[in-house]
């Protein structure tokens, strides 16, 4: 017999995986089922339709569906017929694209982005798109005048940003994986915050995103938020297929740890004079402890960028607001500034009072890449948290909060994502052993040098096979 107090927290869960064509398949296991034609690709897109559809008055995650869903353009794709969700910022051929915003009225994209045409590649079918607040600027996916996104493990918390809506469908089982980019966290956070895995490739990785390489540091790249090691792994390498940098070196597909020994810097602090929260700390310290276990050399290390990085960030996020402002028109005609949120409108106001400073603020973020290589000398990754503080309730971080308090709640909570993307280095999110008192994921995040994302993948598919991330649905 359950207790009052039982049942209100079962309450809080949410998840729909049950005994139809997913089961509890992710997306690789599904992709095999399919092609062994233990299920069909129609049967799994209409079960993943339903899932969602019962799901999503408790999650908001969807944007827009699509009618018919989409089938890939990968008949032999790693991921052919699995069911997905693109994120609403990025153009889908026939769908509005809303960048989570109310300041204009979307038009139906003329063609597909070319990440979108890369993400059909692999094989997977689309349902439609998924939520994030205004233009990607925030850690949590909440607005001003709707309904936030929330956390299938616990409804009155956050599912992260900017992809919470990709997250909370993946982690609550609607579908396997679902479509991230990350500006600046927005694929790590929520997947910390969801206990997925979230991998930013390095920069290049992916085909150019249509709003990063206009930018003149291009933070962005595309990937996505899948809830085992080898979903992101096998997305890599289908997309891979589709095109590959010449830059970078290829990474194939990743199946299983290595047997190489690594050398892991650890911090639990931010570089910018951050401090963690406890329940961060020891999720950290925790995995550094697993690390050893498993053989490898694990030593404290102190990264040195530039005492400005953090007002610098915040002057190039406002610069992004700016942008939007002016150039809005593009995306709608009735674009209206003044109906940015407050998160928006705040970050505009910054940049306004800040804009001569634009060309040292450039300077100073191109050359973080250097300083942040010198904290690499002798090692292979480096573990630190992906928050400095655990998930928050709903509204902690809201659009509605005064911009005064928010950007300080915000820049005392991203402060570990932000530098991977101003370098452009590949960074993973995967759940940590820990979990906050309620029952809340914490993700902890290894990044490491360009290009090596394969050194990344195996050292995650080392610490899954010592320990299991923990699923919803065993909760």
């Amino acid at each position: 017999m359950t207790t009052s107090g039982e049942q209100s927290e079962a309450r809080t869960r949410v998840h729909v995986f049950r005994d139809d064509a997913l089961g509890d398949h992710d997306a690789v296991g599904l992709a095999r089922a399919i092609r062994r034609r233990e299920v069909g690709a129609a049967e799994a897109a209409r079960d993943a339709a339903a899932r969602v559809r019962a799901v999503e008055s408790r999650l908001n995650a969807v944007q827009t569906y699509l009618d018919v869903p989409a089938h890939g353009s990968g008949a032999g794709g790693l991921l052919a017929g699995v069911p997905t969700f693109v994120k609403d910022n990025t153009d889908y051929q026939g769908l509005p694209t809303g960048h989570g915003s109310a300041a204009f009225a979307p038009r139906a994209a003329r063609r597909h982005a070319p990440f979108t045409r890369q993400f059909l590649s692999t094989g997977v079918t689309v349902l439609g798109k998924t939520r994030l607040p205004e233009f990607g600027f925030s850690p949590t996916t909440e607005y001003e005048d709707a309904e936030p996104v929330r956390n299938p493990w616990h409804t009155g918390h956050s599912a992260g940003g900017s992809s919470g809506g990709s997250a909370a469908l993946v982690a609550a089982g609607a579908v396997p994986i679902a479509h991230a980019n990350d500006g600046g966290g927005s694929i790590r956070i929520p997947a910390a915050c969801c206990g997925l895995v979230g991998l930013k490739p390095t920069r290049g990785r992916m085909v150019a995103n249509a709003q990063g390489r206009r930018l003149p540091v291009d933070l962005v790249v595309d990937g996505v938020v899948s809830r085992s090691v080898r979903d992101s792994a096998a997305f890599l390498a289908a997309a891979e297929k589709h095109w590959r940098n010449p830059k970078l070196p290829p990474v194939g597909l990743v199946e299983g740890p290595s047997e190489r020994r690594l050398r892991v810097g650890f911090l639990v602090d931010s570089p910018n004079g951050v401090r963690s929260d406890a329940d961060t700390r020891a999720a950290v310290t925790e995995t550094a402890e697993r690390l050893e276990r498993l053989g490898h050399t694990v030593e404290p290390v102190e990264l040195s960028i530039d005492p400005h990085f953090t007002d610098d960030f915040l002057t190039y996020w406002g610069l992004l607001s700016f942008l939007i402002g002016v150039t809005g028109r593009t995306l709608g005609a009735d674009f209206d500034r003044r109906r940015m949120d407050g998160l928006s409108r705040g970050l505009r106001e910054t940049y306004m009072r800040a804009w001569r400073t634009t060309p040292a603020v450039l300077r100073r973020l191109k050359r973080t890449r250097e300083a942040y290589a010198a904290g690499f000398r002798g090692l292979d990754l480096i573990l630190s948290p992906v928050l400095a503080r655990t998930t928050p309730p709903i509204g902690h971080l809201s659009p509605t909060v005064p911009y005064v308090t928010l950007i300080e709640r915000l820049l005392n909570h991203v402060a570990f994502t932000p530098v991977d993307n101003v370098v452009g280095t590949p960074s993973l999110s995967v759940p940590s052993a820990s979990t906050t008192p309620d029952g809340l994921p914490i993700g902890v995040m290894f990044s490491a040098r360009p290009g090596a994302e394969r050194t990344l993948l195996e050292l995650a598919f080392a610490l899954e096979a010592d320990r299991p991330f923990r699923r919803l649905q065993d909760v």
